[in-house]
């Protein structure tokens, strides 16, 4: 493999320790070539003054502003003993105060002067209701007559605005680019010469001088459209070769038989499926029949009927000899899954019992917490093939569960787990088993496209008959206390109907998630999250005394907790205060009621998640997002944008664009440093379409990249062995 001594090289060497380690630890940059991706967020034009208008969306963020000084006062306080400078700056958009303290105010008392114009870096706070950076780095941007050089570089370019962090200014990391950006002519350019000439796009070397030095505009949108280009297409190539080598692997092609156990279920069933469910099932069954294994995500909304696409998905796998698993989370999933299969299946789940169905097979539950008999009970009944349907959680994963012939994985919120454990299930198969993987978060095409590009997807977006609307409302419990109250007054009436509701909270309370272990100076002010064992507490004391209330969380003892869900899900247990472990696949139809405390805590997508759990039977669902917030604040307005809809589609939309995408291929969600640093991939479905489309007619010429070295080095530095494993968890 090619290397790049100069690129690849710790920028200790080019920077020193000092600045090396601030860049590696805030930013997460190592190398030149770490630093040359390090693109400019935005640009400032000397002579354009810059928006001040959007730092009431930032706050308790660092920023960089160009402005001019307005005016500049010292005022006295404590007897004339301390000293505050007061600066305000303007924009033309707004203004915004600075204030400096101590000893600390005679240099910017000189250095900003009314008139004067700089550079202004801080983190975002508010001060008697007014918006402040306190003590700012500065760098004016006029003739300092020490700095006369840096004051005619920035007066004849546009000043690039960099990603930055409290210990190094957006000016600071442009002077680092520039003792690295004479190595970017040593970088090599991942696009086949033809591609990049047909797509008009500027060379590797060319764009990354103009992303970093602008001359004009135009320099810089001709750099952002060739490097959208690489991150797309370098991407695109690792999935395509991930679909090309699936398809190369062998796999037992199984084909529904007719009068089997699949036919006999279709019988039994009391609805008929839904148009989607009819489409995405022949799908699937398409992929079984093919003697390659099937890699297919299955996607849909909360309630359209996955788990029942999966299911008759397995029982046709059954038919013809093999056996299916489907890996769920958490136990409480597990076993609510096991459940409801059993219920819909009757008798065709007790094969080989008294009772049972000739054409059944047995359906076992396998969990970590069963006990020895149990056990080894379900652990004969795979190895023999007894058992043609296992449900279960990690357990499943570990090295003493043999199968007699797994032919087919279904994994239930593929998010939650991590490559080696799905790798594992899958690598019990003799030949390899056929995969599903199913997400009730939705995903929009772009993302689909990138994040699982190595699968065939599939979409349900219709909802079965009988499944009732779901209201949401924001309930704002500071400014407006009784309709908290008023909202306590709904479960009562709810409960008082037959009916049943969910309380969710952010935290458990149980002394191991205490949050003062983990508060940072950061959010000081705000109160600790609410807790399930506080709120069940405060809630059977006061406003649903009497009601029957009882607490669901991950650190409950797994009997204890499966009998709380068993109860529930019986209608004993009227209200269930819970963590967010009821968030997927928990199916109570009799629950119509939900009060998340805390909502502003929650993402969208997990918020529409959990109102996803009521509306499930004949009544309509309420759902109750309790918040503190003010009304003005961004969580108040994710609240209301929950609030407004109940497509997940839209609010997926909403939540990416919020988070950023984060590192579509590392296993974080959003964060300073994503794998992809200019493409957007809400926003540029063009360029993922068309470099998806490249990609693949590329792999299938010339699958090994032989002829494309340039290309094969761009994918070894994408491909780092986490993220290349973490392309499999698709």
């Amino acid at each position: 493999m090619e290397h790049v001594p100069a690129l690849d090289e710790d920028l200790k060497k080019t920077l020193g320790p000092a600045t090396a380690k601030v860049l590696a630890e805030q930013l997460g940059l190592h190398t030149a070539l770490d630093l040359l991706h390090h693109y400019p967020r935005r640009y400032a034009e000397r002579g354009e003054l810059t928006s001040l208008a959007e730092l009431a969306d930032q706050i308790d963020e660092h920023v960089t502003v160009v402005a001019q000084v307005a005016d500049a006062r010292i005022l006295t306080f404590n007897g004339g003993r301390g000293k505050r400078l007061e600066v305000t700056i303007t924009d033309g958009s707004g203004r915004l105060q600075l204030v400096f303290f101590g000893a600390g105010v005679h240099k910017p008392h000189k250095d900003l002067l009314p008139g004067t114009r700089a550079m202004f870096a801080g983190k975002v706070g508010m001060f008697n209701r007014k918006l402040q950076l306190s003590h700012p780095a500065y760098e004016p941007l006029g003739a300092d007559a020490s700095d006369r050089d840096a004051a005619a570089a920035f007066a004849s370019q546009l000043i690039p605005i960099y990603p930055a962090c409290a210990k190094l200014e957006s000016w600071k990391v442009a002077k680092c680019v520039d003792a690295v950006l004479p190595s970017a002519q040593e970088a090599v350019d991942p696009l086949p010469p033809a591609l990049r000439e047909g797509c008009g796009l500027v060379p590797l070397t060319e764009a990354l001088l103009k992303i970093h030095r602008p001359g004009t505009k135009a320099d810089i949108e001709d750099a952002r459209q060739r490097l959208k280009w690489d991150e797309a297409f370098v991407l695109q190539v690792a999935l395509a070769r991930r679909r090309h080598a699936d398809s190369q692997l062998p796999a037992v092609a199984r084909r529904p038989l007719p009068g089997g156990l699949l036919d006999a279920f279709d019988a039994k069933l009391p609805f008929t499926l839904t148009q989607g469910q009819q489409t995405v099932s022949k799908e699937i069954f398409d992929d079984l029949a093919t003697d390659h294994p099937m890699h297919r995500l299955l996607q849909g909304e909360v309630g359209s009927g996955k788990t029942m696409v999966a299911l008759r998905a397995m029982l046709a796998v059954v038919d013809c000899g093999g056996q299916a698993a489907m890996l769920a989370p958490t136990e409480v999933l597990a076993q609510q899954h096991h459940r409801s299969i059993t219920e819909m299946m009757g008798e065709l789940a007790e094969g080989g019992m008294l009772g049972g169905s000739d054409r059944g097979t047995k359906v076992v539950l396998l969990t970590g917490s069963m006990g020895v008999p149990a056990r080894r009970q379900a652990l004969l009944d795979l190895i023999t093939g007894e058992a043609g349907l296992v449900i279960g959680t990690h357990a499943l994963i570990e090295d003493k569960v043999q199968f007699h012939d797994l032919g087919l994985v279904v994994v239930d919120e593929q998010h939650r787990f991590g490559v080696e454990q799905r790798d594992a299930l899958r690598s019990k198969g003799k030949q390899p088993p056929h995969l599903l993987v199913m997400t009730a978060t939705p995903i929009p095409r772009t993302v689909a496209m990138t994040v699982f590009g190595d699968l065939e997807t599939s979409v349900l977006d219709q909802l079965p008959a009988g499944r009732s609307p779901i209201a949401t409302h924001v309930v704002p419990s500071k400014d407006k206390p009784h309709f908290l109250a008023r909202a306590w007054e709904r479960v009562r009436e709810e409960v008082e109907k037959g009916h049943q509701a969910y309380v969710v909270c952010p935290r458990i309370g149980d002394g191991e998630d205490d949050p003062k272990k983990k508060t940072t100076e950061d959010d000081g002010e705000r109160r600790p999250p609410l807790a399930v064992l506080e709120i069940a507490e405060q809630l059977t004391r006061g406003p649903l005394a009497g009601m029957g209330v009882e607490v669901l969380h991950g650190r409950m003892d797994p009997a204890d907790k499966d009998d709380v869900m068993r109860r529930f899900t019986a209608g004993e247990v009227k209200v269930l205060v819970a963590t967010t472990v009821i968030e997927v696949g928990v199916n109570v139809p009799n629950s119509t009621v939900m009060v998340i405390m805390d909502a502003d805590r929650f993402g969208v997508s997990q918020l529409h998640q959990l109102r996803g759990r009521v509306g499930r039977g004949s009544a309509p669902g309420l759902c109750l997002l309790v918040s503190e917030m003010h009304e003005a604040s961004p969580a108040r307005a994710r609240l209301a944008a929950v609030a407004a809809t109940l497509d997940g589609f839209e609010l997926s939309r909403i939540d990416l664009e919020q988070r950023r995408e984060g590192d579509v291929l590392g296993q974080a969600q959003s964060g300073v440093r994503s794998s992809l640093r200019m493409l957007a991939v809400i926003e540029d479905e063009e360029v993922i379409a068309e470099a998806r489309e490249e990609a693949t007619r590329v792999v299938a010429e010339d699958p090994a990249l032989e002829r494309l070295p340039g290309l094969r080095t761009a994918l070894e530095a994408l491909l780092d062995t986490e993220r290349e494993q973490y392309l499999e968890k698709g």
